[in-house]
């Protein structure tokens, strides 16, 4: 990995929250390479979609929100329960399809779920989560909880027509949900700039009054931030927040894509300012960790990753009658009769 080129500067932010950043960071990009080596072996199977890259998002609203928040997400979903604390060895159990995984092995990698942690879900269907976003604020309006739910989706979804028709509720009922777009630059292998007239995907929100911002997405500060301020806003009752997460995947759309609408060099780049190189450089620089703090960190995360696989090796594939659960709930409702 190459290092971020930019001088650390002395920060407001908490040694403690610099360290969680750090080590839910680390644990997501690590969780998601020994994903990638796992699939090559075809341990894994199905589609895996990577986070790598796009931790800051994650790892930076999980820093500025509370417990009881919500978060929805589409199907690059393993990095935000990651950094919500859903244990690592559920999530790699559900990639290889075990009864131990957070959805019974029946989701695999795109419908990651974990109610204790506020996480309701990856969804594989491109922007169905943005309207379940608004409607989950709208039950946290309804019950009068004083929680907000945080709603993400790639550039690519952001062309559904459930997008225009979800921002214009929200802000008409001034829901308490935040809608992120994390713009990595290619829906799939297709740029923004080769897909939309409107490049700065943030505007769009402004066409329905929603205050709405573009935020570094490669800075966990500028996102926790960023995020900080949204909240506020739905926790007084003032509506929806539009933020542009402008980041970057430093891997493929999944694991079958080759990659060839981007050049290496472009890669390289962001990788120049890579978050979690940044955050290193911040602990150091501010005197809030050693080295030896951080090689310290990065064995523990490395042994963490190690058991998952270790859990989810051994874990059992689903019987076969679990095909027939968890399909429908039943509910015992009163028959109307003439």
């Amino acid at each position: 990995m190459a290092k971020t080129k930019a001088t650390a500067a002395k920060t407001i932010h908490s040694k403690e929250r610099h360290l969680y950043w750090y080590e839910s960071m680390q644990l997501q990009r690590k969780f998601e390479e020994k994903a990638y080596q796992l699939y090559q072996q075809q341990k894994i199977r199905g589609f895996l979609h990577l986070y790598i890259g796009q931790e800051a998002c994650s790892s930076g609203t999980v820093s500025a929100l509370e417990k009881g928040d919500k978060y929805i997400t589409a199907y690059r979903d393993h990095g935000h329960p990651l950094a919500l604390g859903t244990s690592p060895n559920a999530i790699m159990a559900e990639l290889y399809g075990k009864a131990t995984g957070t959805t019974k092995g029946k989701g695999g990698s795109m419908h990651i779920f974990d109610k204790e942690v506020g996480f309701i879900g990856g969804h594989g269907i491109v922007g169905a989560q943005i309207p379940l976003g608004a409607g989950i604020a709208f039950a946290e309006q309804y019950n009068k909880t004083g929680k907000v739910c945080i709603c993400y989706f790639g550039d690519g979804a952001i062309r559904q027509g459930a997008f225009h028709e979800a921002l214009n509720m929200a802000m008409t009922w001034k829901l308490p949900v935040i809608f992120v777009v994390e713009n990595n630059g290619y829906a799939m292998g297709t740029s923004v700039a080769r897909s939309s007239n409107v490049r700065e995907l943030y505007t769009l929100g402004e066409g329905y009054d929603i205050p709405s911002e573009p935020v570094d997405g490669m800075s966990v500060e500028a996102v926790h931030e960023a995020v900080t301020r949204a909240a506020a806003r739905a926790r007084a009752g003032e509506g929806p927040t539009f933020l542009e997460f402008k980041t970057y995947r430093y891997r493929g759309h999944s694991m079958s894509d080759p990659q060839k609408y981007r050049t290496k060099e472009e890669v390289e780049q962001y990788k120049m300012r890579d978050p979690i190189e940044q955050v290193r450089d911040s602990l150091l620089a501010n005197g809030f960790a050693t080295q030896e703090d951080l090689d310290a960190i990065d064995a523990s995360i490395k042994a963490k990753v190690e058991e998952a696989v270790k859990f989810a090796e051994a874990s059992p594939f689903p019987d076969p009658a679990e095909a027939f659960t968890d399909n429908y709930v039943q509910k015992d409702f009163p028959i109307l009769m003439e």
